[in-house]
């Protein structure tokens, strides 16, 4: 195909095809890169004529289209919609109706040659006028923030628009807005150890975490993503790789609080000494062993079920009455999820190798299919099994946050929704169309990872997610908000683009596709105000100067990290500095403790783990490290954050209390509104969470703290700088 066809279809689509890369350089998109995008996109590229065919199609749907499939507003604009007709039907009154979503109808007649005139068109021999319509202040007065419907009557047939009528900022809590700076701590819940859990940290640790730390002054609690993963494969771990992330891991339920556990058939197996055994076990391992914890928990967790449906449901109406509510709210994406979870344990049990869609027999695949909807009913017990274990995980989870909420937090839980999702995850086989599963997203070549980086997780498709009225992202952001106070959101530019890579290439040969931006800050402003949930978004990396004055105008606070806050010459920015609508941190789970990153420990492992390509590289980033500590020695004895008790000289100041402590007021002292710090620095542990690069050369995302919840809190250490923190934040 020629070139003309190849920009059409790149414009088409929205891949970029040249960009600024991390050293600030025109980069360019290869032409075979180009096409490989459009053909994740499902566009073959070698078939000249259906590529004709398609852009013909395109064309003409969008010259025959009365009115958009979507819509999004925001609520201080005008209300105002395109119409696409034939010039000879421009003078024609037409009469529309928006319906809002608490059923109130509203009729306008319009002419749309009384509109402005937008664009022209010819079809053959018929002219096609577009028309911008603005409807009066009176209508738009009785349109509130949320979703609609538009339709219109055209020639007796009625063409309809979802209209998604959004506020222009998210939501910020008054507090904030009235000078509050909160702070809080951000950890990965399954490592928390306790006297009460079984070998990975639970809701019941939660609870307990949650009202110990808002005795000093802890406004938030930040957790890992809290998603759905995979039971055939509970070593899967990633958080950051999930199966669905509407929907909840159920490994974090805290089994002695479900009702009935002790009734006589859970106390059997409780009981045993094989179980009290591999309990003390999996209590005592320093990592996580997520097999050995869903061996012990499903077998509890079915015979509590068991109980429900004989005891609790049958003289109990309101528990069962509560359990059909949640069933019939979660709809086709909790249908969805509990059906995917059943199928994959049935053929996982036949075949070990099955633990995905991609093993289900064809007939399987697709999940609306009449074998899948044949597979629901005849495995209905199973199926109301994960129901059961979702309505459980989902009540904990909102327990947790009252708890917070009760104990005086200002904001409570706060939430991290991940960029994506695996391949073979219930998402993907959940809505197939949306999902380009012949590559996937990462990131372009930067100073940390200069072959690039291919993350696993297939993209959505922009223009699909926009035919389905962005309904997929809404139930994303609205479950994920669900329970908490705030929410993050990882790789926050995905919103604007991301970077694909296609199946069998390095991530170098990528390239960025872009997404409806404004819609879906629109879409995430609206969610936010439902919810009352602050935002929190993730641009670290290569960030256009476009994305982060979106994120600002849009509400959304930055995310701050102080190791990356350097200026050119190599020291460090003040966080006084930061922007007020941010949240700064020390550290994050993809970085180094500080222990781990003053004592060069991660450079150290990343040499034993081979992650550097000659001791060139190793020695460069020694020779770094040095002198970025002796740059934050500099600043923190400028600022005063340390005394004379911490040596300026790098050569001889290792990492104390005293420049644990230092480092920590420092950084409560700036300006960014929002503050988080990692527990695992209060607990002065030197292993890294996760070490990005490394699959099992390393136990990510398995690592416990160092100590039970009880002992972390009777700590003078942990008091102390509470209270200090406290009162440098007032």
């Amino acid at each position: 195909m020629d070139k003309i066809d190849l920009n059409a279809l790149v414009d088409l689509y929205g891949i970029e095809t040249s960009y600024l890369d991390a050293w600030g350089q025109p980069s360019q998109v290869s032409e075979s890169s180009q096409a490989k995008l459009l053909n994740m996109m499902g566009v073959d590229v070698s078939d000249g004529e259906a590529v004709d065919d398609m852009l013909a199609f395109s064309y003409e749907n969008t010259w025959t289209s009365l009115l958009q499939p979507t819509l999004v507003l925001k609520n201080n604009e005008p209300f105002s919609f395109v119409v696409t007709l034939p010039i000879n039907d421009a003078t024609s009154e037409l009469t529309g109706t928006l319906t809002t979503e608490e059923s109130k109808t509203i009729a306008f007649d319009f002419v749309p040659i009384d509109g402005l005139l937008v664009d022209v068109n010819q079809s053959g021999d018929i002219e096609i006028h577009r028309y911008l319509i603005t409807l009066s202040d009176e209508v738009q007065k009785q349109v509130g923030l949320g979703y609609h419907t538009l339709d219109v009557n055209f020639n007796g047939e009625l063409a309809s628009s979802k209209v998604i009528m959004a506020p222009e900022r998210c939501f910020t809590p008054d507090m904030i807005s009235e000078g509050k700076k909160p702070w809080g701590f951000s950890v990965q819940l399954y490592s928390l150890r306790s006297q009460s859990n079984w070998g990975m940290g639970d809701f019941g640790d939660l609870v307990l975490l949650v009202e110990s730390a808002a005795k000093l002054g802890v406004d938030f609690i930040g957790l890992n993503p809290i998603h759905t993963l995979f039971p055939s494969l509970p070593e899967s771990c990633s958080p950051y790789g999930p199966s669905s992330r509407r929907w909840i891991n159920y490994l974090y339920l805290d089994v002695t609080q479900v009702t009935g556990f002790h009734c006589a058939e859970v106390q059997d197996i409780f009981s045993q000494p094989s179980f009290q055994n591999e309990l003390t076990r999996l209590k005592e391992s320093e990592y996580i062993d997520y097999a050995g914890v869903a061996a012990l928990k499903l077998p509890i967790l079915k015979t509590l079920f068991n109980y429900y449906k004989s005891d609790v449901f049958c003289n109990q109406p309101t528990e069962k009455a509560k359990f059909d509510r949640f069933v019939e709210k979660g709809g086709k994406s909790l249908e969805t999820q509990v059906s995917y979870d059943a199928l994959v344990d049935y053929y996982h049990e036949k075949d070990k190798n099955c633990t995905s869609w991609h093993g289900f027999p064809n007939d399987l695949a697709e999940c609306d299919s009449s074998a899948v909807r044949e597979f629901i009913n005849n495995h209905k017990s199973e199926i109301e099994f994960y129901q059961f274990l979702q309505w459980q995980a989902q009540s904990q989870l909102e327990m947790a946050q009252d708890s917070a909420v009760n104990a005086g937090m200002s904001i409570g839980l706060y939430r991290d929704l991940a960029v994506g999702v695996s391949e073979g995850s219930a998402e993907v086989w959940g809505n197939r169309d949306l999902y380009c599963t012949d590559g996937s997203i990462g990131a372009p070549p930067d100073v940390l990872g200069p072959l690039g980086q291919d993350w696993g997780l297939p993209p959505m498709h922009p223009q699909r997610l926009y035919e389905q009225g962005y309904q997929p992202i809404i139930d994303l952001f609205s479950s994920n908000m669900q329970f908490s106070g705030a929410l993050r959101i990882d790789h926050v530019m995905a919103l604007l683009r991301l970077w694909w890579v296609p199946k069998g290439d390095n991530a170098t040969e990528g390239g960025y596709v872009y997404y409806p931006v404004d819609d879906l800050l629109a879409i995430l402003a609206l969610e936010s105000h439902r919810n009352e949930s602050l935002i929190i978004g993730e641009d670290l990396g290569t960030v256009p100067d476009e994305i982060r004055e979106k994120l600002s105008a849009s509400g959304i606070y930055s995310y701050r990290v102080f190791f990356f806050e350097q200026a050119d010459d190599g020291g460090f920015f003040s966080p006084s500095h930061y922007p007020e609508q941010s949240m700064a941190t020390l550290t994050t789970h993809d970085m180094p403790t500080l222990i781990g990153f003053w004592h060069c420990l991660d450079l150290e492992m990343g040499k034993s783990l081979g992650l550097y390509p000659d001791e060139n590289v190793l020695q460069n980033l020694y020779a770094q490290r040095h002198s970025n500590k002796q740059s934050i020695l500099d600043t923190l004895h400028g600022h005063g954050s340390v005394g004379q008790d911490v040596n300026n000289d790098v050569n001889v100041t290792g990492m104390s209390e005293a420049l644990n402590v230092g480092l920590h007021k420092h950084l409560a002292a700036g300006s960014s509104r929002l503050l988080s710090f990692q527990l695992e620095d209060w607990l002065h542990m030197d292993k890294p969470v996760n070490v990005p690069g490394t699959f099992k050369e390393y136990p990510n995302w398995r690592r416990k703290l160092s100590v039970d919840i009880e002992e972390l809190f009777a700590s003078s250490f942990v008091q102390t700088l509470a209270k200090n923190i406290t009162h440098v934040r007032q």
